[in-house]
């Protein structure tokens, strides 16, 4: 199906474009949504553009009682050539696609999902800022339709995708987080719902992050459920540190998420020419490495934030200081190395974005 085919339905009450300037997250919604309907026997059929507005859910859609729920979130980046680009679209869509895997929800053709993107941004093309930092933050979601009580995958989906124009996450420049490692609360566990985006896991994460603000730390580090020992994930984000000459992060084993800026920031490192492993790394370790001096850097990735560094570990009562509170050499170069290619001033050796049309 080709991108201009789908059906649009212009808005007839235009929203009023915030200024750059104070842009928050995800507050401020574009004029249009793109729309899409799956129905067993028939697959996903009737996709289109309509103007951003409510959904109307009945109060025993399967979504509302049973989670049926998936989500992804990538951005849209406008260049100062004025060229608007994705940052791995494709490996969004099909990240998408695992996540409905692993909820037992139908799959949605890569190259529809892609033309998905292309489309609502290339028509709400206006809508992305051009302050350098902000970016339209694009996010497609799948819901569970079917109307009945009864735990059961539904027969019937909603494909959603909304934008929204996004500030810069470091309003004054990238600053190292302070994060506390939990050996109370947990994330996931193997064999269950860790590696999809999906919303109940990110309702289990609220208390979690709610203790570590209390104490006066940013996100919590998430150990594994089984030994409380290893690391897992940092908020939203996935870990990586640096002890010594090697950069260490946990291991895609069912439990965490397939980060698409984890990957690129392991290419880049890899490119780089660095020691790079993927491995179990227990909370000891980094704790017996940040006594001796050898706990070099550590940063979180994720879509957001894109790099963010790490200046405090707390852990059992105590904080370990890193890299002087200060961002480290290998974390800035990676998050200047991503930002450069999303934006269009570096070279792309990795062919990772995509120029999207507006559509006018």
């Amino acid at each position: 199906m080709a991108t201009g085919s789908f059906p649009i339905t212009r808005t007839t009450t235009p929203k009023p474009k915030p200024a750059d300037d104070g842009l928050a997250f995800g507050k401020v919604l574009t004029d249009h949504m793109f729309l899409m309907n799956y129905d067993e026997g028939k697959g996903w059929h009737s996709p289109r553009i309509v103007p951003y507005g409510p959904l109307s859910l009945d109060p025993a859609t399967s979504v509302l009682h049973y989670g049926q729920a998936i989500f992804d979130g990538l951005k849209a980046f406008r260049g100062e050539d004025g060229r608007i680009r994705l940052f791995r679209a494709d490996r969004h869509a099909a990240r998408l696609n695992r996540s409905g895997q692993i909820m037992c929800m139908p799959e949605i053709p890569v190259d529809l999902v892609r033309q998905s993107f292309d489309a609502l941004v290339g028509l709400d093309h206006d809508w992305v800022p051009r302050k350098p930092g902000t970016s339209l933050y694009i996010r497609p979601t799948v819901i569970a339709t079917d109307v009945m009580l009864g735990v059961h995958p539904a027969h019937s989906y909603l494909y959603f995708l909304i934008l929204s124009p996004v500030g810069s996450y470091y309003r004054e420049g990238v600053k190292p987080v302070r994060i506390l490692a939990s050996d109370r609360h947990v994330r996931a566990v193997k064999g269950g719902t860790g590696e999809a985006k999906t919303a109940a896991n990110y309702a289990a994460s609220l208390s979690g992050q709610q203790d570590a603000a209390a104490a006066g730390y940013t996100q919590v580090l998430y150990l594994d459920a089984v030994e409380h020992r290893f690391l897992d994930e940092v908020g939203t984000m996935n870990i990586m540190v640096r002890i010594g000459d090697e950069v260490i992060t946990p291991p895609l084993h069912g439990t965490i998420l397939d980060g698409v800026t984890r990957a690129s920031a392991l290419q880049l490192l890899r490119d780089w020419g660095l020691t790079v492993t993927e491995r179990p790394i227990a909370i000891e370790e980094v704790v017996a490495a940040g006594s001796n001096g050898t706990l070099k850097e550590m940063w979180g990735t994720g879509t957001a934030a894109v790099v963010s560094p790490v200046g405090t570990l707390g852990y059992k009562g105590r904080d370990i200081l890193i890299n002087g509170g200060e961002t480290g050499e290998v974390t800035k170069k990676l998050y200047d190395a991503i930002v450069g290619i999303q934006y269009g001033k570096t070279n792309d050796p990795h062919g990772w974005t995509s120029v999207v049309n507006p559509v006018e």
